[in-house]
């Protein structure tokens, strides 16, 4: 069926979504959010800590100009005993009334460490959330699956089981880096093709609206251990991190079948756009994602050309025509009179010969061209 799955329009204003740590430099945190301007972010709450719940509401209202994805995080108790998973989930659904857009419940349910050990159990868990949301909160959005890496056999498990419930969007966590580059290829399929194939199944599961939300995704930091996640084999420079995330980002929305992407996270020694570990530190990832918000934010999608490993994402932005381009094999472009070129991080390029490369470049188009 991938042939046939329908593109949509997606929202640029929403699409662009980051990962925040509410008990981690608050006063940072907000600074940091609004020098981005940054419309959707996304908050991990884990069941365990239900004591802290008022610390979160806390944060989450000096954050209400923005929509706020809450990923509520599974404990192995939580997952046991569902008498106790009704009672918490009931009362975060109380106490955060209308200041959540939407709920993810559960996550990366084919990985044990977290606390699941079957999909199954997933599904038995998710089914308390979706019994609320049809006894007492018909208002709250509420998705799921919440798969990590491209293991879609657990997937189809969520999508296609004999479990009443029904979810309003769907989570992945589409981690590419233990593959290097976005468009690299595990088991023939890059990263616009997981998407495509992803999207497919949702559109035909009977389970699911039509909606898919990229919600945890990153790549590890070359020389950070301990606090990478990964092996060092794994680990990028900060040169790629920035490149890959861009990439990533674009070939999401080129797909016009992902609703956002949560970048895995704004501040984190291991893998953040910010370092905070001796002194803070914003890496120049921060400043390409800061210039993306700028100028994709209100963009309309036109199109992505691939030729050759040569890629051109086409953009309308203020009724003016923008060009990003990128080469998986270093190439060179004539920088054309009515060029305006930038870099990722926004800076003016001016030489007569572009380098094209790993860095996407930003190219405007003048008017009358």
């Amino acid at each position: 069926m991938m042939p046939f799955v329908k593109r949509k329009e997606v929202d640029s204003k929403n699409f662009f979504s980051l990962g925040v740590d509410y008990k981690r430099e608050e006063k940072l945190t907000l600074e940091l959010l609004e020098e981005l301007n940054v419309k959707r972010i996304l908050i991990r709450f884990k069941t365990l800590e239900m004591n802290e719940l008022d610390e979160l509401k806390a944060f989450i209202l000096k954050n209400k100009n923005r929509k706020i994805i809450l990923k509520i995080l599974q404990d192995r108790e939580h997952v046991e005993n569902l008498e106790l998973l009704e009672r918490d989930l009931k009362t975060i659904f109380i106490s955060l009334d209308e200041l959540i857009d939407i709920y993810e419940i559960g996550s990366t349910n084919n990985r044990a460490k977290w606390g699941f050990f079957s999909v199954n159990e997933y599904s038995k868990f998710y089914n308390v959330a979706y019994n609320l949301k049809k006894t007492d909160f018909k208002n709250i959005t509420l998705i799921g699956s919440g798969v990590i890496d491209f293991e879609y056999h657990f997937t189809a498990h969520t999508l296609f089981n004999f479990f009443k419930y029904k979810y309003d969007g769907i989570a992945s966590l589409l981690y590419v880096d233990r593959r290097g580059a976005p468009e690299n290829m595990q088991i023939g399929f890059s990263l616009s093709d997981k998407i495509a194939l992803l999207s497919t199944m949702i559109w035909i599961s009977p389970k699911t609206k039509n909606i898919l939300h990229i919600t945890e995704t990153n790549w590890p930091l070359s020389e950070t251990a301990p606090y990478a996640p990964t092996s060092e084999h794994e680990c990028v420079s900060e040169a790629l991190y920035e490149d890959f995330m861009l990439r990533y980002y674009f070939l999401s929305f080129a797909s016009q079948q992902v609703d956002s992407v949560s970048w895995h996270q704004l501040i984190a020694r291991g893998y953040g756009l910010v370092d905070n570990i001796d002194t803070i530190k914003k890496r120049s990832a921060f400043y390409a994602y800061k210039y993306m918000l700028q100028t994709l934010q209100k963009a309309q999608f036109l199109r992505l050309d691939i030729k050759r490993g040569y890629y051109i994402l086409q953009f309308l932005v203020d009724d003016k025509l923008l060009q990003i381009h990128w080469s998986l094999k270093p190439t060179t472009l004539k920088n054309e009179d009515f060029f305006t070129v930038c870099s990722s991080t926004g800076n003016s390029i001016n030489e007569k010969t572009l380098q094209i490369g790993s860095s996407p470049l930003y190219i405007y188009i003048k008017d009358g061209v």
